[in-house]
């Protein structure tokens, strides 16, 4: 059987050749036995899914599992953003959640993610301590299981619908009145995904119009990877670009906790300046100056504002994990990462694609201007800065080429001095002017991320050329 590994966000599989039931049931087998393990590991497990295929099937095979483990189970009754579990575990105090996304993973794969008692995503040693149970149980004949009806007669189970409550933190984290009293008309693109209603629902109550598309649910997406990106939202884009009366473009993932954003011209806004925007206006608009956290691979344009307002960013390694971290240890305002991950404080320690477009579009009420004009008045105080990502995939040769160079890191790269060579996770190289190139190589699959930063679009293109060649040449 093949080796099952938990990533950045839990374990994803194609369905039907590494995602069947019976991985399903070790997985959430050893999911039991870890929360047996500790103190709090008596109490009810909330079980929850998106709109991926057979995602609710799944959902009770999990809760049958946990049954036959004694451990009960609240269910969700439909699909639900993967911050509303995050939500629910904390509102509840629960021991943790398990949740059947792959997030913005084309149609063919389904995932299951582990959300320990804090809230955030599992870090290391949680993911570790079930993998090792894992290859104990993969060696056992049979998983015991109760079947979901029985379950649930039982008393095992019970169904709940936990949006209610999330709605409402929403209500008390955004200013949505604001967003209304502006007179926005907004576009919403769930992408087929579980964040239809919660989004535009909140903005319609509020009396704000809202166009949305792609709101029911489809397991396939509509043909596309359900990833807020402009290849994947090519029409989306055109609508916003072509109704002179929307403002706005709003988009979430598959499962809602990543974001998407198109400014009223079409211009798709990468999360690399929505994390700095957003930043910038909680200081200047809320009055709070806290430190603020993004991962290794996202731009040092949080750097610069938060060096402009006088306060700390915190570097960590890639996965939304180690600023939810930060977020529960209330050490932060703000943290995201260039993947599209954001929260913030007072919420959840998970990432949140919901929030992330309502906090935008408050700014964008608040401040009355384009994001396009936002941008360009925070480049006027603190510069600017272009970044792009690169993944390239590796023959074996090239891939221990790769490995063997970065072992023995270069001096100079892309016609500049490297000041500092950092590891944390990848090789990053910051040049003495404040650039700065990352190599990180997948731990799934023969392909390299390469990011680059740079204060110049000409600057980009030059860094970005040289860069790759070095990987290749």
């Amino acid at each position: 059987m093949d080796e099952i590994k938990f990533g950045t966000s839990g374990w994803r599989g194609i369905i039907a050749k590494d995602f069947t039931f019976a991985n399903v049931r070790i997985v959430v087998r050893a999911i039991a036995d870890h929360l047996l393990c500790r103190a709090d590991g008596n109490g009810e497990v909330v079980i929850g899914h998106d709109n991926r295929f057979m995602g609710e099937e799944f959902a009770r095979e999990a809760a049958g599992v946990l049954a036959a483990a004694g451990i009960k189970s609240c269910l969700c009754r439909s699909g639900v953003p993967t911050p509303v579990i995050a939500f629910e575990i904390l509102r509840r105090q629960l021991p943790g959640g398990i949740n059947f996304t792959a997030s913005h993973n084309p149609a063919p794969y389904q995932g299951i993610k582990f959300s320990p008692e804090w809230g955030g995503p599992a870090l290391p040693a949680t993911t570790s301590d079930l993998e090792d149970r894992i290859k104990k149980l993969q060696k056992e004949s049979s998983v015991p299981f109760l079947p979901f009806e029985q379950a649930l007669h039982k008393g095992w189970v019970r169904e709940i619908d936990p949006s209610g409550p999330y709605r409402e933190r929403l209500k008390q984290l955004v200013d949505i009145g604001a967003i209304a009293a502006a007179g926005l008309k907004v576009a919403f693109n769930p992408l087929f995904g579980v964040g239809q209603g919660f989004l535009d629902g909140l903005l319609r109550d509020a009396g704000v119009e809202v166009v949305t598309v792609n709101n029911r649910p489809d397991p396939l997406f509509g043909g596309h990877p359900p990833e807020p990106a402009p290849d994947t939202m090519a029409d989306f884009i055109a609508l916003v670009k072509g109704d002179p009366c929307l403002q706005l473009g709003l988009a979430t993932d598959g499962d809602a906790d990543r974001y998407g954003v198109v400014d009223r011209d079409g211009t798709f806004i990468e999360p690399n300046y929505i994390l700095p925007l957003l930043f910038d206006y909680l200081i200047r608009r809320r009055g709070v100056r806290k430190a603020a956290a993004r991962t290794v691979a996202t731009s040092h344009f949080l750097d610069a504002v938060g060096r402009h307002h006088g306060v700390q960013v915190h570097e960590t390694a890639v996965g939304f994990k180690y600023i939810g971290e930060l977020i529960r240890d209330e050490r932060i305002l703000i943290g995201g990462e260039e993947s599209a991950g954001l929260s913030i404080e007072g919420h959840i320690p998970e990432k949140d694609g919901i929030l992330a477009c309502l906090l935008v579009a408050e700014m964008v009420a608040v401040e009355r201007k384009s994001l396009g004009e936002l941008l360009a008045d925070l480049y006027r105080r603190v510069g600017s800065f272009y970044t792009r990502r690169v993944n390239i995939r590796l023959n074996p040769e090239l891939q221990r080429a790769l490995k063997e160079k970065l072992a023995t890191p270069p001096s100079v790269l892309a016609g500049k001095k490297v000041a500092r060579h950092v590891t944390l996770d990848g090789s990053k190289f910051l040049f003495e002017d404040g650039t700065w190139i990352l190599y990180r190589l997948s731990g799934t699959e023969p392909v390299v991320r390469t990011y680059v930063e740079a204060f110049s679009l000409d600057e980009l293109e030059r860094m970005a050329t040289e860069a790759v060649g070095f990987i290749s040449g």
